[in-house]
């Protein structure tokens, strides 16, 4: 019988052991390797706004004219280089993390001076109400956190903008433009990256909030959105409003009605395009848009400043971008694109005179145009704002195969990296004047008596002048340094990005945070004016820690960025 047991036993204790061994075989076994643990974040609560938008009667509603295009989409060149090989090394490594390191000490400095205001005041301390008091950069800043790995802070962070009060504003009035690109593109990003419902909701109430702007007699927007205006049915158009707000609400609001299913805000947004497409050849320079626009009368022939800098700029940024978003089941977002970058080349896009010998690149800029009843003004005054463009041009040209637009791209993005070096603090001034040698299709030979002449002695051979000498924390370099360096995969990009890291760092550092500076011509210590805009979190120190990044971070093929450098899903 005590045999029997024993016998019993030492099975049991075989049978057992064996167990254990399938059950808990090392990671490392070759015959079955196990699953690392999946991190489940938990669900983020959704508190409404104290104001329901939907209730609101519209005075002048309309019924549905666009509904989302339908049908497999469309199968676009692949934008992002073949990066064979990437090996992430130390070097790399490094500079990410000091981008990081930036990143995470203003954030740092945002939640414990001005948590849920819009701004820091990183010199003094506190915070600013720039846009409507909510929270600005904690919205902005939301894609960030969760690309730059910080999980607790976007839990935290996104917790808060889920019970955003959207009624709870001292304001009047919200600015349509600037509240689209940041709260709701910042919402609508986080979502796609987290999968967060709490903040689609959120981004759901604010887009229908917005969506109110549009119930005007013609249904087109006017630059703010008032609110006793919009519950009153008050409401028009403006006749003379910056042709980019609101000619780029598109990509956010299409990407709402993706999301959410309802076609109410592609198709709001689709009557702007309806104008656009209309107006394109009636302007005074057919094929572009001017700076402002009647959106009142639908009339575009009053005004004869053109330009892809400020007033104007994201309306053409957002045509390549549409074409994407809509998986090119639209054909018509190319078609405009196409013929705006026929003239912008022709009238616009400009070659600086610089020695060659400091000009390996054959750099490019991007001026204005002026059209008059006899002649077309071409003034070569570069913005920091435009430098956005070369990220367009590469865009466009690789998306509808014009390979002479990604090399247009890389040679305007290496000119606004040319322009930083051009100055003591090694940054770009917001807007300068330049000796214009000739446009982008004329050759260009240096003539010193022409400099002499038009040049300023103070400033670096090729500068007329620079008339706004500030910096302000802006990321169009970067962004376009950034795209060319991942649709080019031109490692020497990388380094360019860099020094203007290191420049930004070394000319606009506070004890708390990063500030606007005054003077980017200043010798030694800048001016700090106490300033840090949401887009220094949300795009500026965001496109340089993407330049540091694997390829296969935030792929251009997987995600198109909106103006504020949120990131949108592609269709499949």
């Amino acid at each position: 019988m005590i045999r029997s047991r024993r016998i019993v036993r030492v099975f049991f204790a075989v049978i057992v052991f064996f167990v254990v061994v399938a059950l808990f075989r090392p990671f490392d076994s070759p015959l079955q390797p196990r699953p690392p643990p999946v991190e489940v974040d938990p669900l983020i609560p959704f508190q409404r706004s104290s104001f329901d938008w939907t209730t609101v009667r519209q005075r002048y509603p309309a019924s549905l004219a666009h509904s989302l295009p339908t049908g497999s989409p469309k199968r676009f060149p692949s934008v992002q280089h073949h990066f064979r090989g990437y090996v992430h090394d130390a070097t790399t490594r490094k500079r990410q993390e000091a981008v990081r390191s930036a990143f995470e000490r203003s954030w740092n400095s945002y939640k414990t001076h001005a948590w849920l205001r819009d701004e820091l005041a990183p010199v003094s301390g506190g915070g600013k109400t720039t846009f409507g008091g909510w929270a600005a950069t904690l919205v902005d800043a939301l894609d960030t956190l969760w690309i730059m790995d910080f999980r607790d802070e976007f839990l935290s962070a996104a917790t808060a903008a889920a019970q955003l009060d959207w009624a709870n504003t001292t304001e009047t009035s919200a600015n349509l433009f600037e509240t689209t690109i940041r709260h709701l593109g910042g919402l609508l990003s986080a979502y796609d990256l987290s999968g967060q419902k709490a903040l689609l909701e959120k981004a759901t109430e604010l887009g229908n909030m917005l969506y109110m702007a549009f119930d005007t007699p013609n249904r087109l927007p006017g630059f703010w959105l008032n609110f006793d205006d919009a519950k009153n049915g008050a409401q028009i158009a403006g006749t003379n409003d910056p042709s980019a707000c609101p000619a780029s609400l598109s990509l956010e609001f299409t990407r709402l009605s993706q999301l959410t299913g309802d076609p109410k805000f592609y198709d709001a947004v689709s009557r702007v395009t309806d104008f656009l497409e209309r107006t394109q050849a009636s302007s005074r320079l057919p094929g572009m848009w001017p700076k402002l626009m009647n959106f009142r009368d639908e009339t575009v022939d009053h005004e004869i400043g053109f330009t892809l800098g400020a007033l104007s700029d994201s309306l053409y940024e957002y045509l390549p971008k549409m074409a994407i978003l809509l998986g090119g089941r639209e054909p018509r977002y190319e078609k405009m694109h196409r013929a705006a970058m026929e003239v912008v080349v022709e009238h616009l896009v400009f070659r600086p005179m610089v020695p060659p010998e400091e000009n390996p690149h054959d750099i490019l800029f991007v001026g204005d145009a002026y059209v008059h009843s006899d002649r077309i003004d071409h003034v070569p005054e570069g913005q920091h704002l435009s430098c956005f463009v070369g990220g367009m041009f590469g865009l466009g040209g690789k998306l509808f195969n014009v390979p002479q637009h990604v090399d247009i791209g890389e040679r305007i993005a290496r000119g606004c990296a040319w322009a930083y070096d051009a100055f003591p603090t090694g940054l770009m001034p917001e807007i300068f004047g330049l000796v214009r040698c000739g446009s982008a299709k004329e050759p260009c030979v240096w003539d010193e008596t022409k400099w002499q002449k038009d040049g300023d002695k103070g400033l670096k051979k090729g500068f007329s002048n620079a008339r706004d000498p500030r910096y302000i924390l802006r990321p169009e370099a970067i962004e376009s340094l950034f795209l060319l360096y991942r649709m080019t995969g031109k490692g020497e990009l990388r380094d360019v990005a860099w020094r203007m890291f290191e420049s930004i760092i070394k000319s606009t550092e506070t004890e708390l945070a990063y500030s606007a500076i005054a003077d980017v011509t200043a010798e030694g210590e800048t001016k700090k004016t106490d300033s840090m805009e949401s887009f220094f979190l949300a795009e500026t120190l965001k496109y340089f820690y993407l330049m540091f990044s694997p390829p296969d971070v935030i792929s251009l093929d997987k995600f198109v960025f909106n103006t504020e450098a949120h990131p949108f899903r592609r269709p499949k």
